[in-house]
């Protein structure tokens, strides 16, 4: 399925090119494929590729000269036969502990949302999520699927410190704070996983169109788990599948 794209100088080295303004699985995949297929067909040394909901910034390591002569040859790859939507994605499996020392917002949600907290647990740790991109800080995966019946709106004055792991909702998407951080998603739970590590690579461990489960543990299991990451040998619980 071919969309309706649009493409547009941005700055003097960057192409920015837009899908239609919606958070859609069937428009991930559609640039996650021409991704691929920029990266196959590319005739330049470097180019660096940066994917948001529904936008791919195409940024080259020299000035693009003739922006009509890129645009169209970018036509031609997103258009071609070649490209198929056959990709390899991985499910990995995130333990979070939703205890009341770690879930601060969790009894406000509850509230807000007249569940209890047991529900809104089940509900959020229940979903498969999809990874849409990586953003706003290095490692944070912007995630869809959310629940609707615990879509909560984001906090009319951030905090301005929020714990590294911390599990957190924020309008209609969920996500992890992968660092120490000003934010103002409402925090639910905790993660004791590393999200970040420059010196692994990749620096993180999920990419787009990669999908998350969260699985609930006990503040026990949590400071099991954060002594593993901490010694370096803990594995997330990973799965491939094939979309």
């Amino acid at each position: 399925m071919a969309f309706n794209i649009t493409y547009k100088p941005f700055g003097e080295r960057s192409i920015l090119v837009e899908w239609p303004a919606v958070i859609d699985e069937k428009i991930l995949k559609d640039i996650i494929r021409f991704k691929k297929g920029i990266k196959e067909n590319n005739i330049r040394s470097n180019v660096y590729l940066k994917s948001a909901y529904n936008s791919l910034l195409i940024t080259y390591d020299s000035f693009c000269r003739n922006f009509k002569n890129e645009v169209h040859r970018l036509e031609n790859i997103y258009l071609s036969s070649n490209l198929n939507n056959d990709s390899v994605s991985v499910l990995w499996k995130i333990p979070v502990c939703y205890d009341a020392v770690f879930g601060i917002d969790l009894e406000m949600v509850s509230k807000e949302k007249n569940l209890s907290k047991e529900v809104i647990i089940e509900r959020h740790s229940q979903v498969i999520y999809m990874v849409y991109f990586i953003g706003f800080l290095p490692g944070f995966l912007y995630l869809g699927g959310l629940d609707e019946s615990i879509y909560v709106p984001r906090k009319s004055t951030p905090q301005l410190q929020i714990e590294k792991g911390a599990v957190a909702i924020g309008g209609n998407q969920t996500g992890v704070y992968p660092s120490e951080s000003p934010g103002g998603w409402n925090i639910i739970g905790n993660s004791p996983i590393e999200f970040f590590n420059p010196y692994n690579d990749p620096p993180c461990f999920a990419k787009s169109g990669d999908k998350i489960s969260f699985k609930p543990i006990s503040i026990d299991e949590y400071k099991n788990i954060k002594r593993l990451v901490e010694a370096g040998v803990y594995e997330i619980e990973s799965e491939v599948s094939s979309d």
